[in-house]
C-alpha cells in the first residue's frame, strides 16, 4: 500500500515540473525576446499611424493632380452655356472644392507649457487642463462658419461639409491625416464679423478660462490675404440621411 502511494506521489509530482515547464517554454515563445512590460507595441502602433498618416498625404496630393487635370480638360469643352458654368462655379465654391482667396485670419490653439502652474485663485489643474480637447476645435470652426467664413482651413486640410474633426488623445485625426498641436485653422471672410463670432461662443469664452488659469495657447492673427486650396480628397458620402 505504501508503495502504491510514492509511486503516486512521485508521478504527480513530475506531472507538475512537467506542466511548469511547458508553461515556461510557451511564455518564452510568446515574448521571444520583447520585454512584455515595455510600451513597444504602443510605440509601433503610433509609428504604422504616422506612416499611414504620411501615405495618404502623398495620395492627397496625387488626387489632386489628377483632378486638376480632369478639371482643365473638362473646361475645353464641357458644352454648357455660360449660366450653367457660373451654377457650377457657384456649386464648386459652396463644397469647398474650389479655392478661396480674401482677407481672412488665422486662430491657433495649444497645449499649456509642460511646467504650467494655475494662475493665482485657481485650482491646481489636471492632465486633462492642459491640453487641447476636440470639443475646443470644434468650438472655433463653428464659430468661425457662424461669422460668415467663405472658406476654412484646419492645418494644411481644407474642410467640406462631410469634414470630421476628431481627437484621440493629444492627437488629430482629420480626413485620414494626423497631427499633433499647435493647431492652426484659417478662415477667409470679413474679419470684424469672424472676431464677434469667436468672441460671442460660449465654449470659447469657457476656453479663454483655461488659457488664463493654466496658459492654454490662443492666438487670433489678422491677414490681408490668404489664399484656401480647394479641397481634392474623396467626396463619397458613407452615411446621410435627408434633412426634413
Amino acid at each position: 500500500m505504501g508503495n502504491g502511494r510514492t509511486i503516486v506521489l512521485r508521478t504527480l509530482t513530475a506531472a507538475v515540473f512537467a506542466l511548469a515547464g511547458l508553461i515556461f517554454v510557451t511564455s518564452f515563445n510568446t515574448a521571444r525576446g520583447t520585454n512584455l512590460r515595455t510600451d513597444d507595441s504602443l510605440l509601433k502602433l503610433s509609428d504604422l499611424i504616422q506612416e499611414r498618416s504620411d501615405r495618404n498625404g502623398e495620395l492627397d496630393e496625387s488626387t489632386a493632380k489628377l483632378r486638376g487635370r480632369v478639371d482643365a480638360l473638362a473646361r475645353a469643352d464641357d458644352g454648357y452655356t455660360r449660366e450653367e458654368d457660373a451654377r457650377l462655379g457657384a456649386l464648386k465654391r459652396a463644397s469647398g472644392t474650389e479655392k478661396v482667396t480674401g482677407r481672412g485670419l488665422t486662430v491657433t490653439l495649444d497645449d499649456a507649457p509642460p511646467d504650467a502652474r494655475a494662475a493665482p485663485g485657481y485650482p491646481e489643474p489636471g492632465a486633462n487642463d492642459l491640453v487641447i480637447h476636440q470639443q475646443d476645435l470644434q468650438a472655433v470652426v463653428n464659430a468661425l462658419w457662424a461669422g460668415g467664413a467663405r472658406g476654412i482651413q484646419v492645418m494644411d486640410q481644407r474642410l467640406i461639409s462631410t469634414s470630421a474633426v476628431r481627437c484621440v488623445g493629444n492627437t488629430l485625426i482629420l480626413q485620414g491625416r494626423v497631427y499633433s498641436p499647435p493647431y492652426k485653422i484659417t478662415a477667409v471672410g470679413d474679419q470684424d464679423r469672424l472676431r464677434k463670432a469667436l468672441d460671442r461662443s460660449p465654449a470659447l469664452r469657457n476656453y479663454q478660462l483655461y488659457v488664463e488659469a493654466y496658459g492654454l495657447g490662443w492666438k487670433v492673427d489678422e491677414r490681408d490675404t490668404v489664399n484656401l486650396p480647394g479641397y481634392s480628397g474623396p467626396v463619397d458620402l458613407h452615411y446621410a440621411k435627408p434633412v426634413r
